[in-house]
């Protein structure tokens, strides 16, 4: 039974994420409604990471079995049209292994999350980035951000409904960055916790806002209480942009 790995694009913003949930529609669930129109199976559609209501990928990785042997451009362009009008493409297609695993094979998942600060209402990025009025020292963001790069215990960061099995995380990289009024907030690890990225972005803009030292931030680290978090920064500026293996 062939495998085949899909590399996929999507705008979060009209579903609940992509776990498939009753009643509502998910990204896993219009790829599975998907493939079934293309193939006539019903098959699982296994991800490389569960993303929240509202976020984005431009490069989710997928991999489904199908028991047909299937060229990968057909299955890259046929999928992509069954898929339509849904906001969701695949952007490549490729046949691997049996023991490949979109998710458990993952050795680093890499984030990006957009701010706009600038005072006007976003138009264009409006859903897809997140709009800071007041000015943010980006430099100090980046300075602050390197407190948080090694292993450590990031329950400062995690979601109270998050069930992975440890709060340890080895973080690779938290870079930011600022080009005109975008700032860039650039991370990867093998893993994340639930909401880690969007809670160290919104304990970043205290930094930023000249609210918190880079000292505070390390201390929040090292209180290991949800409770130390800056606010969380919405899910509309968070995308998922790489998956390596």
């Amino acid at each position: 039974m062939p495998r085949y790995k899909l590399t996929i694009e999507y705008d979060g913003t009209p579903f609940a994420g992509w776990q498939v949930q009753a009643a509502q529609e998910t990204v896993q669930g219009v790829l599975a409604d998907a493939v079934e129109k293309l193939s006539g199976e019903r098959v699982q559609v296994a991800g490389a990471g569960r993303t929240d209501a509202g976020v984005h990928a431009t490069g989710q990785v997928a991999h489904i079995d199908l028991t047909r042997d299937w060229r990968t451009d057909t299955i890259r362009d046929g999928l992509t049209a069954q898929l339509r009008p849904h906001p969701v493409a695949i952007l490549a297609a490729e046949k691997v292994p049996d023991d490949f695993d979109a998710r458990f094979s993952a050795v680093r998942r890499h984030y990006l999350y957009r701010i706009v600060n600038r005072r006007p209402d976003l138009s264009l990025d409006r859903d897809r980035a997140w709009r800071i009025p007041q000015p943010l020292d980006a430099e100090a963001m980046h300075a602050a951000a390197q407190r948080l790069l090694g292993r450590h215990d990031f329950s400062t960061f995690r979601a109270a409904e998050c069930q992975a099995a440890s709060p340890i995380k080895t973080l690779d990289q938290l870079d930011v960055s600022r080009e005109g009024t975008q700032i860039r907030v650039t991370t990867s690890a093998r893993s994340f916790l639930h909401h880690q990225v969007r809670s160290m972005v919104g304990s970043l803009l205290r930094v930023g806002e000249g609210r918190w030292s880079a000292d505070d931030l390390a201390d929040a680290l090292a209180a290991r209480d949800r409770t130390r978090c800056g606010p969380m920064a919405p899910a509309a500026g968070l995308y998922l942009t790489a998956v390596d293996y």
